[in-house]
């Protein structure tokens, strides 16, 4: 009805790597969030999967609160029911934190909110799950966020499009384990050194290490098998990051361009998170040609997933021979005060609170573009099929 609030689902956690990122970019999306719009449900996915339905909480929360709050909330589970999509509680599993007799019709969602960074969350299983539910959702869909997560499909795909990527090789863990050798030998001969390795389906750089040798690439190998099935390997470009955001769905817009300034030699996990000396530059002191290249093809990578919502795409800028290469698309990005995405779009003249705003109306856009879908066949002489 008119006037009424939303009731909007921020879903939080997770089971992976990135658990403690997600945190802090769901405290900055809850924190923004407008209560005069929008009636808040906090669902926290935590290490081992399960979800916890928080209780209200303060307008403004950190990292910290949240993590308490999900030690300590009812386990629950969404029914995948499109007529009557809400969450139920479960029994008491011997851990304290039964959830029978909730309140459900109070927890029914009109959106939620994915704040889930890495796999279990920003790879398509949760919104395949959102999709059964008949729930609308924020950003990408099913086919999008699983090509947007796993790295060696996305640049197959982005390849396919015509887009500029480095070289790369992928390697099954399985592979790995049984012909160390063999494989270390036809990387080197393939990409040389440096080459970076990572975790096929992972962010936020965890897993990630740059080689300069043998000895180094084998540890950095062992490393990221430790995260995924599958390995990706690249070779090392010398190069300017740069990165660009972009909001919409079919007809999506892209940001002004922004450079990363790593405090360290890559832009790994403590540069991201933990190192001050990290610099975000917006807009990026780049010729503006070569912004405009980027932002074209941040649109064209976006399209070329299928992404919707939202999406930071980013780049490698090597100044030697001007090329810019795409290296890769995050369809949940960082929402932390520092994150590159919102700061993007800040300084495009959409202020955060905006943007939320934006994204919500965005996934309920394509939702019911989504809705129009048959589903079921009537033949055009109107005889259903038996």
């Amino acid at each position: 009805m008119v006037g009424e609030k939303l009731r909007v689902g921020v879903l939080f956690g997770g089971r992976s790597g990135e658990h403690e990122v997600s945190l802090m970019s769901a405290a900055s999306v809850i924190s923004a969030l407008d209560r005069e719009k929008y009636d808040l449900v906090l669902v926290g996915i935590d290490r081992q999967g399960r979800w916890h339905l928080l209780p209200p909480l303060p307008a403004q929360v950190n990292p910290v609160m949240l993590a308490r709050a999900l030690e300590k909330a009812p386990v629950v589970v969404l029914a995948g029911d499109p007529q009557q999509p809400c969450l139920l509680g479960v029994p008491d599993r011997g851990d304290g934190v039964a959830a029978e007799g909730l309140d459900l019709v109070a927890r029914q969602m009109d959106v939620v909110f994915p704040v889930l960074h890495g796999p279990y969350g920003e790879d398509g299983t949760v919104q395949g799950l959102l999709e059964l539910a008949g729930i609308p959702y924020v950003g990408a869909g099913v086919l999008a966020s699983a090509l947007g997560m796993d790295k060696a499909l996305m640049k197959v795909v982005f390849s396919a499009h015509g887009l500029p990527v480095a070289p790369f090789r992928v390697v099954l863990r399985s592979r790995w384990e049984r012909a160390r050798e063999a494989v270390a030998a036809e990387l080197e001969e393939a990409l040389g050194y440096p080459c970076f390795v990572k975790p096929a389906n992972l962010g936020s750089s965890v897993g990630v290490a740059r080689c300069l040798n043998r000895e180094e690439l084998s540890r950095a190998m062992d490393d990221a098998a430790r995260y995924d099935r599958k390995l990706v390997v690249e070779k090392a470009v010398r190069c300017r990051e740069l990165e660009c955001s972009v909001l919409g769905n079919e007809e999506p817009v892209a940001s002004v361009v922004g450079e990363i300034v790593p405090a360290r030699e890559f832009y790994d996990y403590a540069s991201k998170y933990l190192d001050p000396r990290t610099r975000l530059v917006i807009p990026a002191p780049v010729p503006e040609e070569v912004s405009r290249q980027v932002q074209d093809l941040a649109i064209r990578a976006f399209c070329a997933i299928d992404c919707a919502g939202m999406a930071r795409v980013d780049f490698f800028w090597d100044q030697d021979t001007g090329q810019v290469l795409v290296n890769e698309i995050n369809t949940i990005p960082g929402f932390t005060a520092v994150s590159m995405y919102p700061k993007l779009w800040e300084a495009s003249g959409l202020p955060y609170s905006r943007l939320l705003d934006r994204l919500i109306e965005l996934a309920r856009e394509r939702h019911r573009d989504m809705s129009r879908r048959l589903t079921s066949y009537v033949p055009e002489d109107g005889q259903a099929v038996r």
